[in-house]
């Protein structure tokens, strides 16, 4: 009986709990998508992005939950609105997600996928791979790491 009185006050409030974005009748997102050395969305309407972070790989739809994610070396996807996709490769950095359906990207370094040379990135990770076994200090080791695995991302990027 308790319960049940409690369920009925309850359920207006959970009728109003936020849930997925719908993809289809949502609002168009703001989005800006920048680096240190270039702007490549300002404010821009988009239907989606796809971004790679510690977490995982995740899609951003109009009204997504407010988030805050540390990005990780991958590909991040933009859906114009007319479909076409942009694709490009970050190192790191961060993307926010807003309540009014505005997304900011803040990468370390950000380059357009097809500007990228996979036999660079192979002859890349190859030497940074074999001077990792005979570095013996930590910050070098550090560095060496964090390069392989940016050099990995893009590799597997462009295959």
């Amino acid at each position: 009986m308790m319960a049940a009185r409690f369920l009925r006050r309850a359920l207006p409030v959970l009728r109003q709990t936020r849930s997925y974005a719908e993809a289809t009748g949502a609002p168009q997102m703001s989005f800006t998508f920048a680096s240190p050395n270039q702007v490549y969305f300002k404010e821009a309407s988009v239907k989606q992005i796809d971004v790679p972070t510690l977490t995982g790989m995740f899609g951003i739809l109009p009204s997504h939950v407010p988030t805050l994610q540390v990005l990780r070396p991958g590909v991040v996807t933009v859906f114009s609105d007319d479909g076409a996709a942009a694709k490009y490769f970050v190192s790191s950095g961060s993307v926010t997600v807003n309540a009014d359906s505005s997304v900011q990207l803040l990468a370390e370094e950000a380059v357009p996928l097809d500007q990228l040379d996979i036999s660079a990135a192979k002859a890349n990770l190859e030497k940074l791979q074999t001077s990792l076994a005979g570095t013996s200090d930590e910050v070098a080791r550090a560095e060496t790491l964090i390069s392989i695995e940016a050099n990995e991302a893009i590799v597997k990027a462009l295959e």
